[in-house]
């Protein structure tokens, strides 16, 4: 997921591992100098169309991120619109969909993010957002051109750092940095820094081998200095003798390459506990894990899985993101390395069972699930019966305020969408899986609110919508749709959301769920109002109101056939308008709904004023601002005698008319809270 963060200014010697950073001058210095060469536009003479890309080309553990935040560090005040960052490849290794990318950049800038909208207009948007900005745009590990190149903003005062294996073929006028070993003094700065001085000092000769071991890589060289500084006998001649000997770990790196001796070296090294942590440590939902996640797979208490965290950290095995006990004091995240996750996932299947792959997992989602639970649970502490439940809860898994959870579930939002989407993807874990979504789901509605949440929802709910097909389950998938449509309707898209509400009552009649049936028609029907076609909008409430009526279901027979008499009434069709009307008055009525039965009355009115009754209006909007006096409707009644006194106006019974205004004026000026409109409908446009 993309982050947004304004850096400080940083010196030239800082960090490879958090606060380290050692050589790579010339490198720093020739990407410098690219930023403010002419490229080929302006040699043409042409405008330059878009921002200047540079590519940090190199083999996973080459140094090549930490090259890209040293220069972000270093180019910091030069973009004082901040610097956009985004992982372009997933855990697993595999390409990460670029809408999701543009979308999670769309966030990061505080710009608004269409839910449910296509890679194509989430693309545009977000060249859209950058406009006029100078923001420096970090791509990590990006796959290949086809990745990058929609990305890329249109404005000249961008810059793109992209960094990858290899060329980006496709690109044009991308400027290439490609990156070997570290030269010997800063290799064995870096090796000094994770062993300790001692040991580097008194034998610069066996270091030197170390380096030419490892051929200068940073991700090796600092897996050996992890390997010293846990094994205080050893020597580095022991280091440098072990990596000749070593076989290579396998998973993805060539044979008797440097990093995966290097990580053989290490894995060796683990006392058995903290080893079968790290292979599981695979299954992380993006590769980022805290306590409770390695708590969950290890089926371990959180002391030992922080203390186990931080000892795999301390070894080079882990990289930690973030300061600790950041915002709300949570506990830190660990990444696993992406040059590492190969091996790891080799050693996985290859040390454990798949059905103790399977039970880790498991365990893994239900944790999350408990969590998520406690972070909406935050937001009802209000209730004394949540409250006790709160209290019934592990100590670990509450939250004290509604502030840290909404921190916890911001902070720990990229590892649970993946975690919902590896649950799906999986296959064999389908009930934990929907429960996962429907708990994410409920939380972010909680926290963010339906608006802000709508981009993450409309992913769950698709989610949902997956497991709801494999396993045959017509009743969630109608629901599954019916959200989905809801959102479509409110992103604008009426044709697609109308597609959906079909395919949700036709799932629903196979389920045959009344009630999900009903909001089916009420959405079908609704789609239609806001399309402008009134004939089918009131044929499909007209189906609804039948199901209401053989359930005897009064609250929604009287909002029904309002929907009806306004839809009739935009038709142009007064007599039908009327009749609903007057039938929803007198649902109203016999719920004893004071409010809703003025509001009827009041519609009742308007309908006959509009339809030239005039004599009839009169009475009507009488009778209409007496119920709304009797409701206690103080604005609802003003506004109708003010409407009375246009129809008595037309009437030539001017002070009557006069008397009604001035009851109206004496009136407070208070609006009345509307209620909102049932589920699954949403507000037709008038013509």
């Amino acid at each position: 997921m993309a982050t947004r963060q304004r850096l400080a200014p940083h010196a030239a010697f800082t960090a490879e591992r958090g606060d380290l950073f050692v050589g790579r001058l010339r490198e720093l210095k020739e990407l410098r100098a690219d930023i403010v060469r002419a490229g080929l536009d302006t040699l043409s003479g042409r405008k330059q169309p878009r921002g200047r890309v540079l590519l940090i080309a190199g083999r996973p553990g080459s140094g090549r991120t930490a090259l890209a935040e040293e220069l972000a560090r270093q180019l910091v005040t030069d973009y004082p619109d901040g610097v956009l960052r985004a992982r372009l490849t997933g855990a697993d290794g595999e390409p990460v969909p670029t809408e999701r990318t543009a979308r999670a950049l769309l966030a990061a800038l505080d710009a608004p993010v269409p839910a449910g909208a296509e890679e194509d207009e989430l693309t545009q948007a977000l060249r859209t957002a950058l406009n006029g900005k100078r923001v420096l745009l970090l791509l990590d590990d990006a796959s290949g051109a086809e990745q990058v190149e929609p990305l890329l903003p249109d404005e000249p005062e961008c810059l793109v750092v992209a960094v990858s294996r290899g060329p980006l073929t496709g690109v044009p006028d991308v400027r290439p940095c490609t990156l070997g070993g570290l030269d010997a003094p800063a290799a064995v700065e870096l090796l000094e820094w994770y062993a300790g001085p001692t040991r580097i000092t008194c034998d610069p000769v066996a270091a030197s081998r170390v380096v030419e071991e490892c051929c200068g890589q940073p991700a090796a060289l600092v897996l050996v200095g992890g390997w010293l500084a846990a094994l205080p006998k050893t020597t580095v001649v022991d280091a440098a003798r072990r990596l000749r000997e070593l076989p290579p770990a396998g998973g993805g790196e060539a044979a008797g390459g440097p990093l995966a001796r290097a990580f053989w070296l290490a894995y060796e090294a683990l006392p058995a506990p903290t080893a079968r942590m790290l292979h599981l440590l695979g299954l992380a939902p993006a590769g980022l894990a805290d306590a409770h996640v390695a708590s969950a797979l290890a089926g371990c208490s959180l002391s030992t899985a922080q203390s186990v965290l931080e000892d795999l950290a301390a070894r080079g095995l882990l990289r930690a993101e973030g300061p600790a006990g950041e915002g709300a004091g949570l506990p830190p995240q660990y990444r696993v390395p992406g040059c590492l996750a190969a091996m790891i996932d080799s050693l996985l299947h290859a040390q454990e069972r798949p059905a103790e792959i399977e039970l880790a997992r498991a365990r893994m989602l239900e944790r999350t699930v408990r969590q998520l639970h406690s972070c909406r649970a935050a937001t009802e502490r209000d209730d004394p019966a949540v409250r006790r439940r709160i209290e019934q809860l592990p100590r670990a898994l509450r939250f004290p305020t509604r502030q840290a959870a909404e921190e916890w579930l911001l902070a720990r939002l990229p590892a649970l969408l993946a975690a919902a989407r590896l649950g799906v993807e999986d296959g064999r874990l389908d009930t934990l899986a929907r429960r996962l979504v429907s708990a994410l789901t409920r939380a972010l509605t909680a926290h963010l609110g339906p608006e802000t949440a709508a981009p993450e929802l409309y992913g769950l709910h698709q989610l949902v919508l997956d497991v709801a097909r494999r396993c045959e389950m017509p009743l969630e998938k109608a629901a599954a749709l019916l959200n989905l449509g809801d959102l479509d309707a409110r992103a604008g898209r009426t044709h697609e959301a109308l597609e959906r509400y079909r395919q949700a009552l036709q799932s629903a009649r196979e389920a045959g769920d009344p009630y999900v049936t009903s909001r089916a028609l009420e959405s079908v029907a609704a789609a239609h109002q806001e399309l402008g076609d009134w004939q089918r909008a009131a044929d499909w409430y007209g189906r609804g109101l039948e199901l209401r009526l053989t359930r005897g279901e009064l609250a929604d027979e009287a909002r029904l056939y309002g929907r009806l008499g306004t839809v009739h009434e935009y038709a142009g069709q007064w007599t039908e308008a009327l009749r609903d009307w007057r039938a929803a008055a007198a649902a109203y009525r016999r719920l004893r709904d004071r409010a809703g039965h003025a509001r009827a009355l009041a519609e009742v009115a308007r309908v006959l004023h509009g339809a030239g009754r005039t004599v009839q209006a009169r009475r009507a909007f009488l009778e209409a601002a007496e119920a709304a006096r009797g409701a206690g409707e103080t604005a609802l009644e003003a506004a109708l005698r003010l409407r009375l006194a246009e129809a008595l106006d037309r009437l030539g019974e001017q002070q009557a008319a006069e008397e009604q205004r001035a009851l109206a004026a004496r009136l407070p000026a208070e609006r009345p809270a509307v209620p909102p409109p049932a589920d699954g409908a949403h507000e037709g446009r008038r013509p």
